[in-house]
């Protein structure tokens, strides 16, 4: 495929209660009609997180690229912000595909979706779910949450872990403010999702200002301990599954990955990057985008 030039400009689409999500279109400048691909950022993200590379290589294929930010981030809007419910993100992701079929000069019938980390979770239960996607890429998806709980949260550490995540609740009951932790930090004083080096540097990059914040609501860790995806991985068939694993990832975790991608069925295909959950962001970037235009190109393809 020739590489196309593209334009972006923002839009935006409205979700079933009137939330405005806001984010870019990438439109190629060469006629229709297009394949199309929707993207989304994982875990307290925005397309600011290190996804433009990517809608810019998928648009210089030729794809239409829809790339949004999840209601309460970034420019979208949503309150309370900062929080993150992975089935309302993924009832969202479906307005946005309602969205981007609509888009004058899209063909309907060739959409394609790339999550990653979080939203490669949600990638494989909108894969398994949507009729109307045509190939499927999922970039270390989540595929256990209890899993990642387990390993993340020393065992002496389970009771305070799970009676903070309960009193969070009970406190929302009695109408007291949300509870709020770091996304990321360093200090093991405070209480924070992510700890480790790569993690910190890959959220604190530099962005926009105003476009994020190192916070999110304890309801947040308390949806994500839950948050199953992988239970979905054997539905997704026959659309077309791509899945990019890190060989070292202590987020989603390389053997919870691998363990999911064999219980996928045909037509799959796994690609490799080696390194740890941020790599195919960065130093994996050629590899990993490389694998998911290849995958666009094979199964987005205009039929004769």
């Amino acid at each position: 495929m020739n590489a196309a030039t593209f334009r972006r400009e923002d839009t935006e689409f409205t979700a079933d209660d009137g939330t405005v999500l806001r984010g870019w279109l990438y439109r190629p400048d060469r006629p229709g009609p297009h394949s199309a691909i929707s993207m989304a950022h994982g875990y307290a993200g925005t397309r600011h997180h290190g996804l433009e590379p990517f809608a810019e290589a998928f648009a210089a294929d030729g794809h239409v690229v829809l790339l949004h930010d999840h209601r309460g981030f970034g420019d979208s809007g949503g309150e309370p912000r900062q929080d993150v419910d992975p089935w309302t993100q993924i009832a969202d992701w479906r307005r946005a595909l309602s969205h981007l079929e609509a888009v004058p000069g899209v063909d309907g019938g060739r959409l394609g979706l790339w999550g990653t980390s979080y939203a490669g979770g949600h990638a494989l239960v909108l894969g398994a779910t949507d009729p109307r996607l045509r190939a499927v890429v999922a970039q270390v998806p989540t595929i256990s949450g209890a899993e990642q709980t387990r390993r993340r949260v020393a065992p002496e550490a389970v009771a305070g872990f799970v009676a903070g995540l309960v009193e969070d609740e009970r406190a929302r009951a009695r109408g007291e403010a949300m509870a709020r932790r770091a996304i990321v930090s360093d200090d093991p004083a405070v209480p924070a999702s992510y700890r480790a080096p790569d993690a910190v540097a890959f959220y604190l990059q530099d962005l926009p200002d105003g476009v994020w914040a190192n916070e999110v609501t304890v309801r947040s860790t308390f949806a994500a301990t839950t948050y199953e995806p992988g239970v979905f991985v054997d539905r997704i068939s026959p659309t077309p599954l791509l899945m990019v694993v890190a060989t070292h990832d202590t987020i989603t975790l390389t053997d919870t990955a691998l363990a999911a991608y064999e219980r996928a069925l045909e037509p799959k295909r796994l690609v490799t990057i080696p390194g740890g959950h941020f790599d195919p962001y960065l130093a994996g970037f050629p590899t990993a985008s490389g694998a998911a235009r290849a995958w666009f190109a094979e199964h987005l393809q205009q039929k004769e």
